[in-house]
């Protein structure tokens, strides 16, 4: 008789819960679960950042900054753009 590796075991029994959730069927989601969706992931016109002049050139908005006497914000980062490092 042979016997199955330890990892081939340990897979199978991993993928035991996956085959089980693929067999189920799925429900569409209702209407107003969809309008939730939207209205959620859809952005805001009326949002306050959406005004603001963003500039992405560094020289440019110092020299804007500088002819109207205002501070300059730089947002700066390094690593991934989700945080995930």
């Amino acid at each position: 008789m042979r016997r199955l590796p330890p990892l081939a075991i340990v897979l199978t029994a991993l993928s035991l819960p996956l085959a089980a959730q693929s067999a189920a069927p799925e429900t569409p989601p209702s209407e107003a679960r969809v309008a939730e969706l939207k209205r959620l992931l859809t952005r805001d016109p009326a949002a306050t950042w959406l005004t603001i002049p963003w500039q992405t050139d560094l020289l440019a908005a110092q020299r804007s900054a500088a002819e109207s006497h205002r501070p300059l914000f730089v947002w700066a980062m390094d690593g991934h753009p989700l945080g995930c490092t």
